[in-house]
């Protein structure tokens, strides 16, 4: 087994990020098209589109990219979500051929829906084929009709989550031959090669509410939080910390934290209220509140009209915007 350099120095907690200052991920533009984040110019966007960013990740010093999960969406919710969801482990070994230091994160693989050896089996050769770049982010799900479609009961996903992500741990752990026997799920005496290069794959949990916050402090390696605003966010993190305390679980949480979208600079166009913009060094102080807090990275999203100024707005963040993080 080995165990991955990581991609902005050396490991910090969970082994993904570095000690003494934050690091910084994305969520992949074009593999997830929802109306309610996805730029107009990712609807005519592909691989090659996808396979340029991932490199300009990789050079900027972005410690993951990650994509999401949905296996289909039903009409109800298809003018706010779309129905364009990349698979995950696909398009995350896609781009594992052409990178070569950024994690791979699944945010979130909906790991309910499928059985745990067969989600193994994916993510561990996904693991294996990248040199031990994964990190695999689980959450609970939300849309009923994917469980139904699936034969999965909806009503019953937390309580799943909670056992998939132990067998998952067994599964995707050194051993060829892994065991788990749960009220879900029983395997034993059944290999499984080729193993994950780490010889322990983070697990960071996803989502915000007090079920996700509590799987998160007992099960977790990381939190992915679901889009809390700043001001939410210390009382979060305390809550994390006292659940994990009296759980006696003793290793390092990475916490993690979704920004306001971003724009490096003046925009010479309307990029929303909501979006931080400005110059590189007003840009670092707002976001150094987020450390202040106890976050350990930060997930960003840049404003953009096509793949180009995203590119730029990618490499000026990582050149003139991280470097005074402190």
């Amino acid at each position: 087994m080995v165990n991955p350099a990581d991609p902005a120095g050396a490991a910090g907690p969970a082994g993904c990020v570095p000690p003494g200052r934050m690091a910084y991920g994305m969520q992949l533009p074009v593999q997830s098209q929802s109306a309610l984040f996805a730029e107009a110019w990712e609807a005519d966007a592909g691989p090659r589109d996808l396979v340029e960013i991932a490199r300009t990740a990789d050079r900027a010093g972005f410690a993951y990219l990650a994509s999401c999960d949905h296996v289909a969406i039903p009409r109800r919710l298809a003018d706010a979500m779309g129905t364009t969801w990349y698979d995950p482990v696909a398009t995350l070994s896609y781009l594992a051929g052409v990178t070569e230091r950024v994690r791979l994160l699944s945010h979130v693989a909906i790991v309910g829906l499928r059985h745990p050896l067969l989600s193994a089996k994916s993510y561990a050769t996904l693991d294996h084929l990248s040199g031990g770049r994964l990190i695999l982010g689980v959450g609970a799900g939300h849309v009923a009709e994917e469980f139904e479609a699936l034969g999965v009961d909806f009503a019953r996903r937390g309580p799943l989550l909670d056992e998939t992500v132990d067998a998952l741990r067994a599964a995707l752990g050194p051993e060829e031959y892994p065991e788990h026997h749960g009220t879900q799920f029983t395997f034993d005496g059944l290999g499984q090669r080729p193993r994950p290069a780490q010889e322990r794959v983070p697990v960071w949990v996803g989502g915000s509410s007090p079920a996700a916050v509590r799987r998160a402090a007992v099960r977790g390696d990381g939190w992915l939080p679901q889009g809390d605003p700043r001001d939410r966010l210390p009382e979060r993190i305390a809550s994390l910390r006292q659940l994990r305390a009296e759980a006696g679980v003793e290793s390092p949480l990475t916490i993690g934290a979704i920004t306001e979208p971003l724009y490096v600079g003046e925009p010479s166009w309307p990029v929303g209220r909501r979006t931080l913009s400005g110059k590189p060094e007003a840009l670092a102080e707002s976001l150094r509140a987020y450390a202040a807090m106890g976050v350990h990275q930060i997930q960003v999203r840049f404003r953009s009209r096509g793949r180009e100024e995203l590119r730029d707005q990618m490499a000026a963040f990582g050149a003139e915007v991280a470097p005074l993080f402190g």
